[in-house]
């Protein structure tokens, strides 16, 4: 993970996920805008951010209450959407219910 600044420039909708993330997960060293929406969230490859199984149980559970979204470990593409910030970000709003 770069913690200069991104290089790939966040969305707003990006943003706003990664504030949520650093405030549930507790990652407070780590600037929401230093987070490539394009790195791996988990894992420990030097651009990922590190998270492991825990972290994803914390995620599920702040989307489900911010975005009104299941996230179900059989979905396929809830899996994937684990992958990277801009994932996770499109796979929420993509999936929030309508109104």
């Amino acid at each position: 993970m770069n913690t200069e600044a991104a290089t790939s420039p966040q969305t707003a909708e990006e943003l706003l996920m990664a504030q949520r993330l650093v405030q549930v997960l507790g990652l407070e060293h780590i600037a929401p805008d230093a987070i490539d929406p394009a790195a791996p969230l988990f894992g420990s490859a030097v651009d990922s951010i590190g998270l492991d199984s825990i972290d994803a149980l914390e995620i599920a559970l702040m989307i489900q209450q911010h975005y009104g979204v299941e996230l179900r470990s059989e979905d396929v593409a809830a899996r994937a959407a684990f992958g990277s910030l801009r994932l996770l970000t499109e796979f929420a709003l993509r999936s929030r219910p309508a109104g």
